[in-house]
Order: structure tokens, then C-alpha cells, then sequence
């Protein structure tokens, strides 16, 4: 199997995978409403898929550092939509917390070792991982679609018909492992080439945080916000979700194309200045017009999202899962841990007092990462086979 057809069905599936995501934050406006749960206690909801894929991703990223484990993406896809499938059903909201943190660590389980098949299977440069990328912002945008579509019509009763994607996923990851991996077998990595360079990839993580919390938090909120300011009932709140997960699908394969001209450091600092104004609009600009800002918002969020995975291996080229663990996963999921401060922050003022402070954090970022310079491409990992 050829090297673009593998990456072509890693991204398919990544998408599958990445629907468990961004169906956490659809889920929440129906658990508020079925469930009459408080902001806070719906936003935990989101912590709870956030806190464990946070705790375990790393620790997934070095085991896949050391150890060839292929097996791990089906499994790991499987997982994911086990626990929001699940999440509907159980009877009590303790359940609910714990199958979707169950689900959250199928998400941690499969990024890392993911990201090292697809920059495996990519030569070095952006727009390969950004193909990559690209998949788990299709599925993250097709999310509130694919909630919408199953509860509206059958209620959270239903939610067990949201473990489709993920047989899907499992199916595709498996290919696409057999298509890359002739006979695979779990064996030990050989250390990677370079020197780390630790510092470099502690500011970029922190920035990736700050991009996190503005990210989790307009997911977590955006829908119930502008349908609270347009007054458009459960179709604004959707749509507004959609379009700040659609942007994914632009944005990424941009962000690839732009860094591959520019440099990808310029485009990741550009990026954190448009989300700036971008959030600022979506807080402040009256009714309709706040579409137009979750559309940049969405652009500037996505822009730098894979150049940051690929950035982060290449500051360390001895730790390319470890890397990857840490910005496509911990630092993602990290912005979980905000969700409950914010919906608490909501229930005490209002939604748009609690979305304010998202303004400030991408300029934040943005500090973080001057001073940065361009790492060396590292030498791309290569697929064990024998």
C-alpha cells in the first residue's frame, strides 16, 4: 500500500476518533437540558474527558517512544467511542463522569503513536501532518452534527448509536497499520537522533495551554452563548459550534501550506494575534455578527494547530511520541481543566463575564513564543518492520 493511500486512511480515522472530542462539548447543552445540570456541573462533564487524557497522554507518548505499538490505534479508537456512547444511558451523573473519562483516555491512547505513524509516513515538511491534522478537525466539526442528529431526534437515551465513528475508526486505523507495518510486532524503538532542546518546548507547550483553555472554552460554551445572544434556539448554538470547528478544515491545511512558505514560527505568532481580535469579536459583537468572529476565531485556532506537533518533535527529536503526547494531547486536554472555572464563573455573573478572560490568553501565548527560533527538522521516524 502506498505511502499517501496509509496517511489518507490514518486521517479518516483520526477523524472518527477526534468525534469523541468534540462530542463531549455537543453533549453539554443537552445534559443541561435533559439533565437540568448547572453550567459548572455540565462543564464538568468536559473537565472529566479532559483530566485523565491529560494525566496519561504523556505516559502513552514514552511508551510509544520505547515500544512499537500499532495494536494500540483500533483499541484506542474503540475506547473513545465506548465511553460516549455509554454517557447517555447511565443512570446517575457520577457514571457520566466516569465513561467519559474512560473515553478520554482512548483519545490519549491513540495521538501519540498516531502522530509518529503520520510523520512516518509523510516526508519532512508541514503539509503531511497538516493532511493528518486535517482529519481530526473534520471530525471534530462534524461532531455537533452527528449529536445533534442522534439526540435531537432520539434523546440521550440514543447515545449508543454515537459508537458508529468508532467502528469505523477502529477499521480504518487497522489498515491503515497492516498498509504501513508489513507483519508488525511490538518490539523496541531505537532512540531517536538530535539533542532536545527542553526549553524551546516548554514555551511552545505553554502556549499551546493558553490556545487550549480559549479553544475548550468557546467549545464548551459558544453554543449556549450566541444562542443566548441571537435567541435562535438549539439550531444557532449548533450552527456556532459547527462553524468553530469547521474552520479546522481550512485552517490546517493552510497553516501547512503558509508555514512551508513563511516559516512555521511566523505563522503560529500570526495566528495567535488574529485570535486576539478574533475572541474579542465573539464576546462583544452584537447578534448575528458574532458568526463572522467564530469564523476567525476557528481560522486562528487551526492555523497553527499541526505546526505546533511538528515544531514540538523536532525540539525534541529523542522523544518524537513523548512530543506529540504532549501538543496534540496534554496540552489540548489541559484546557479541559479551565472548563469548570469558567462555568462557574458563568453561574455566578453571566456567560459573556466568563468568555472574557479568553480574550487575553492567545496575547499571552503570543509572548511565550518570542524569542523562539526554528528547530532543525528531525529525522523522521521510521516504522518497524522486519
Amino acid at each position: 500500500m502506498s505511502e499517501n493511500r496509509s496517511l489518507t486512511l490514518l486521517s479518516v480515522g483520526h477523524a472518527c476518533v477526534d468525534v469523541y472530542q468534540g462530542a463531549v462539548a455537543a453533549l453539554v447543552p443537552f445534559f443541561v437540558a435533559e439533565r437540568a445540570l448547572s453550567y459548572a456541573a455540565a462543564s464538568g462533564i468536559v473537565l472529566a474527558a479532559s483530566l485523565l487524557s491529560s494525566v496519561v497522554q504523556p505516559l502513552f507518548g514514552a511508551l510509544t517512544d520505547r515500544w512499537a505499538m500499532p495494536w494500540l490505534l483500533p483499541l484506542s479508537a474503540l475506547t473513545a467511542g465506548a465511553g460516549v456512547a455509554l454517557s447517555g444511558v447511565v443512570g446517575s451523573y457520577p457514571l457520566t463522569l466516569a465513561v467519559v473519562a474512560v473515553s478520554g483516555i482512548g483519545v490519549a491512547a491513540y495521538h501519540p503513536e498516531a502522530a509518529r505513524a503520520a510523520r512516518a509516513l509523510t516526508p519532512v515538511g508541514n503539509r503531511g501532518m497538516g493532511w493528518f491534522a486535517l482529519g481530526g478537525n473534520v471530525g471534530f466539526a462534524l461532531a455537533p452534527l452527528l449529536v445533534a442528529a442522534v439526540i435531537a431526534t432520539g434523546g440521550l437515551d440514543a447515545s449508543p448509536l454515537l459508537a458508529v465513528p468508532a467502528v469505523a475508526g477502529a477499521a480504518l486505523c487497522a489498515a491503515a497499520v497492516r498498509g504501513s507495518r508489513p507483519d508488525p510486532a511490538d518490539g523496541p524503538r531505537a532512540a531517536g537522533p538530535g539533542r532536545d532542546d527542553w526549553s524551546s518546548f516548554l514555551r511552545l507547550s505553554n502556549a499551546v495551554v493558553c490556545r487550549s483553555v480559549v479553544f475548550v472554552g468557546l467549545s464548551a460554551f459558544v453554543s449556549s452563548y450566541v444562542r443566548e445572544r441571537t435567541g435562535g434556539g438549539d439550531v444557532a448554538g449548533t450552527a456556532a459550534l459547527c462553524v468553530l470547528y469547521a474552520g479546522g478544515a481550512l485552517g490546517t491545511v493552510a497553516g501547512g501550506r503558509l508555514a512551508d512558505r513563511f516559516g512555521r514560527l511566523t505563522v503560529v505568532r500570526g495566528a495567535y494575534a488574529l485570535t486576539v481580535l478574533a475572541v474579542a469579536g465573539v464576546v462583544l459583537a452584537p447578534g448575528p455578527t458574532a458568526y463572522v468572529f467564530v469564523a476567525l476565531t476557528s481560522a486562528g485556532l487551526y492555523v497553527p494547530f499541526s505546526l505546533h506537533v511538528t515544531l514540538g518533535q523536532d525540539y525534541l527529536p529523542g522523544r518524537v511520541g513523548t512530543a506529540s503526547g504532549v501538543t496534540l494531547g496534554l496540552t489540548v486536554s489541559v484546557g479541559g481543566l479551565a472548563a469548570p472555572a469558567l462555568g462557574a464563573l458563568a453561574d455566578a455573573t453571566s456567560l459573556r463575564t466568563a468568555l472574557l478572560p479568553l480574550v487575553v490568553l492567545p496575547a499571552l501565548g503570543g509572548l511565550l513564543l518570542r524569542g523562539l527560533t526554528e528547530p532543525t527538522p528531525a529525522t523522521r521516524p521510521r516504522l518497524p518492520v522486519r
